[in-house]
């Protein structure tokens, strides 16, 4: 089977480009996998490729920025999309070109504008899964419009936690479209884990207001008061660069709190540390908590919607604090670093539970939903969850998902034919 992945821009940084790159290498050993990439910036991509990965990008910029089709607006592309400056008439006719001609059986969209260019512009023989990398009510209300009217061309809809998931059934009115819950994966780790005796915390992320790092400072500033000998290392790069220097400096924490830039792979850093850290206000998924975990570090997390609380298990392989709360944040980082045993204990049981995580799993999954999107446009019913899926989606497993597969086996081969009337 050929798997294609549409994304905004495989040659920058971000979770999104890094859980793609995950998924498509993990596919890649049991099918051909293709990442076609809207745009391209530079030479090489941030992140190494499998060579069983195939690679390409639709425009260039290096050279295209000025193409007089790129100085027009889209049209496909959505109004209400974060991005949409950065799409144009080019890059409308280039996806639409791409998918027109593409050989792949099953396409999957990255972000909402691509999504919706899946709906309108892809061949109907084509299997269309939409992924949704942040959440529905980060959406405009605008921006769900368009969703809307888009989104029930598709067969499959994913979101990358269950909490949404069920926003989007609640909320969304997408008949006949699947919505399932579909987490990031993580590569297994080939680095022995970290074994709780450094005394650094670790955070990564881009340097961006929502992540909070100033709060995640002050909070520390908590910790090197009563054990100056512990450090916190913050890994990425962004806007708050500068801000966040000057408050290391006006807190006198220039000796214990090292902005380290941006790193790829970021595994032989958190190898380093015995604590994860984020103070994020808003987390879609976290995956870098995934990939702390699964490194061996107890994650010490705010509580904010949606990813966080269903990753981390509070008091048994992290903990999570209210958001925007500097002293319960100080606190429970102060609670690992005095407690030497807790937080090894609490450091392999991360690393046992964010096994859950793992590529097999998740490529298990997405082979499920290709299957069930092929038996509901033939109108048969799908088969059983295999026992790890079913691991992965014990939440759906209660909501009683196999009549839900049912009922839309029966209804999707007659909508599948109102779509059809659509395109």
């Amino acid at each position: 089977m050929k798997i294609s992945f549409l994304l905004h821009n495989a040659y920058g940084i971000g979770g999104t480009i890094t859980t793609t790159f995950n998924l498509a290498q993990a596919l890649a050993g049991r099918h051909q996998v293709e990442i076609v990439s809207a745009m391209r910036h530079r030479e090489q991509p941030n992140f190494t490729l499998d060579p069983k990965v195939s690679l390409r990008p639709l425009v260039d910029l290096r050279h295209e920025r000025k193409h007089p089709l790129h100085l027009r607006p889209a049209r496909v592309f959505p109004a209400a999309e974060y991005r949409y400056r950065q799409y144009s008439e080019l890059t409308d006719q280039r996806i639409g070109a791409y998918l027109a001609e593409t050989e792949a059986d099953v396409v999957i969209g990255t972000r909402p504008g691509l999504n919706v260019h899946l709906a309108h512009q892809a061949p109907e023989r084509v299997i269309l899964i939409g992924q949704e990398h942040l959440t529905l009510d980060h959406h405009s209300p605008r921006l769900r419009i368009a969703l809307r009217r888009a989104y029930g061309r598709l067969d499959t809809l994913t979101t990358v936690t269950e909490a949404d998931a069920a926003a989007y059934r609640r909320k969304m009115w997408l008949p006949g479209v699947r919505v399932e819950a579909l987490p990031n994966s993580v590569p297994d780790p080939v680095l022995p884990a970290a074994d709780g005796t450094a005394k650094v915390v670790v955070a990564a992320g881009r340097l961006v207001p929502v992540k909070r790092y100033d709060l995640l400072i002050e909070a520390f500033a908590l910790v090197a008061t009563e054990h100056p000998d512990w450090h916190l290392r913050i890994y990425g790069q962004g806007e708050e660069h500068g801000r966040l220097r000057e408050l290391i400096g006006r807190l006198g924490l220039n000796n214990n709190v090292f902005l380290m830039g941006a790193a790829a792979p970021m595994e032989g850093e958190w190898v380093k540390g015995s604590i994860a850290a984020t103070a994020a206000d808003f987390e879609p998924f976290g995956m870098t908590i995934v990939e702390a975990m699964r490194c061996g570090l107890p994650v010490v997390s705010t509580d904010c919607p949606h990813g966080p609380a269903e990753i981390i298990k509070d008091g048994v392989d992290g903990r999570l604090v209210p958001v925007d709360d500097r002293d319960a944040l100080g606190a429970a980082l102060l609670e690992l670093v005095r407690d030497d045993e807790r937080r090894r204990h609490m450091g392999r049981t991360a690393q046992e539970n964010a096994r859950r995580y793992a590529p097999a799993l998740v490529v298990e999954q997405v082979e499920r939903l290709i299957d069930a999107a092929r038996s509901a446009r033939a109108g048969e019913a799908p088969a059983p969850v295999p026992p790890a899926a079913s691991r992965i989606k014990r939440a759906l497993v209660s909501e009683g998902f196999a009549a839900r597969d049912a009922a839309y086996a029966m209804a999707s081969g007659a909508l599948r034919a109102v779509r059809r009337g659509r395109r």
